[in-house]
């Protein structure tokens, strides 16, 4: 009898610690399709937002661009009695310092924090680009409305400060419109060394560049796959961890990778209907985006954009050939792909924002023995911690376990050899952090 009322505890704990929040499903409902359209037009409508484009009038260029978008971070702001720090981060981009900058030109973001209530200084970024081109990136007076590309994302960075500013998190979230992607990622360069400036401890960053296509010039139409593209490891790494790597594996294992992963677990639990597809590259195929210069530095960073791009919409004069309409304008863009989309980020936002911080110095042992060990340091805020665990070919981590309070467990009977590992810390919600792979040998 004993033996099943312990039983039916377990079930039962075990069952709690499963339950889902349901704050991130109404979050996915507050999400507004309207209200994206309505910024996407606004922002097309600025006729163009190049980088070098006009900055003095009020009604066309990057400078009214981002001046309206000023105004609906301070807008969200009052709304929720000034709970964003709204402010412009700039950083002046001297001529010839490549050959897309023609001009000396002030690269202006537009950053909203929401500070969080224990961790202040911990932040998860969501991102969209401001700026625009057409086919010649020098041409800066050219209609470019950059409807998808990029005004969807920068859109569902707003929406996603309106749905999120009604709630309260541990961390800060950042909500932020980068410039000068077009022109060499000037934006994100300037705004990740203002973070490092500013000893900001960055969670990571959802950059979202084209999230309003269904239709690609593959013909393939799809409104629920989405790809999430990451880097494997650190592009600052050490030599002592590439070296560690040949013996103990962790060549996917990098913390953008854990970032990637986290957003397909919390879409696969909360969004099922949505086919989230992680991409082992940096980003598309010898292009970039601006998650690279986070990643540069050190900081977690990915893409969440698309499946299925059409290139006829991208980088082009608006015009007709062949009977093909080029350019990108505000009807190719499908805004209940992107209301699912801004959700995606947005519940990820609040889950990593709810959560405690991830474990560190997570060690790992288990040579030669029947078993896996495991030890961590514990960190605030964390009721418990739970080990992860995949085959060494998986993309995700497919089995876990919850182990409770400690610091340090033992898996019997599985073997360290054929798996990989991590420990994700668990806050009193539910929510995890990212899991964090190990980092040092138990001997």
């Amino acid at each position: 009898m004993k033996k099943i009322i312990l039983g039916l505890a377990l079930f039962g704990f075990t069952i709690n610690q499963a339950q889902t929040d349901p704050k991130l499903y109404d979050i996915i409902d507050a999400v507004s399709e309207e209200r994206l359209r309505n910024d996407v037009k606004t922002l097309a409508d600025f006729g163009t937002r190049h980088t070098l484009s006009d900055t003095l009038s009020d009604t066309r260029g990057i400078g009214a661009a981002r001046r309206w978008i000023k105004s609906e971070f301070d807008k969200i702001s009052k709304d929720c009695g000034d709970c964003l720090e709204v402010f412009y981060q700039q950083d002046l981009v001297e001529k010839g310092r490549n050959q897309r900058i023609v001009k000396d030109v002030m690269v202006v973001n537009v950053v909203a924090i929401q500070r969080g209530t224990k961790y202040p200084n911990r932040f998860i970024i969501m991102s969209g680009d401001i700026d625009s081109r057409v086919s010649d990136p020098t041409d800066f007076t050219s209609d470019s409305p950059g409807a998808n590309d990029n005004a969807s994302g920068m859109a569902g960075a707003i929406e996603a400060a309106r749905v999120l500013s009604k709630y309260k998190f541990d961390s800060s979230i950042i909500y932020v419109g980068l410039s000068g992607e077009e022109q060499g990622l000037f934006g994100g360069q300037g705004l990740a060394k203002y973070a490092q400036d500013n000893n900001w401890d960055i969670v990571g960053i959802l950059n979202n560049d084209m999230i309003g296509n269904i239709k690609g010039v593959d013909g393939v139409i799809d409104n629920r796959t989405f790809r999430i593209f990451s880097e494997p490891v650190p592009a600052n790494e050490s030599e002592r961890a590439r070296r560690a790597r040949r013996f103990y594996g962790g060549e996917v294992d990098g913390i953008s990778r854990q970032l990637a992963r986290y957003v397909h677990k919390t879409v696969k639990t909360y969004m099922p209907e949505m086919n989230p597809m992680m991409v082992y590259r940096l980003d598309r195929f010898g292009r970039g985006g601006h998650h690279r210069p986070f990643n540069d530095v050190g900081f977690a960073g990915i893409r969440i954009m698309e499946a299925h791009e059409n290139y006829t919409q991208q980088h082009q004069d608006i015009r007709t050939e062949d009977g093909i309409d080029y350019g990108d304008t505000f009807e190719h863009v499908n805004f209940p792909y992107c209301k699912k989309l801004t959700a995606v980020n947005a519940i990820n936002l609040a889950s990593i924002a709810s959560a405690p911080p991830a474990p560190k110095n997570v060690g790992i042992g288990g040579i030669v023995q029947p078993s896996a060990k495991f030890s961590w340091d514990k960190v605030d805020g964390a009721v418990g911690y739970k080990i992860y665990w995949r085959d060494t070919t998986s993309p995700t981590w497919d089995n876990s376990r919850y182990v409770g309070d400690v610091s340090e467990y033992t898996l019997d009977g599985i073997v360290v050899d054929n798996f990989f590992f991590g420990v994700a810390a668990v806050g009193k919600d539910g929510h995890e952090s990212l899991v964090t792979f190990p980092n040092k040998i138990i001997r």
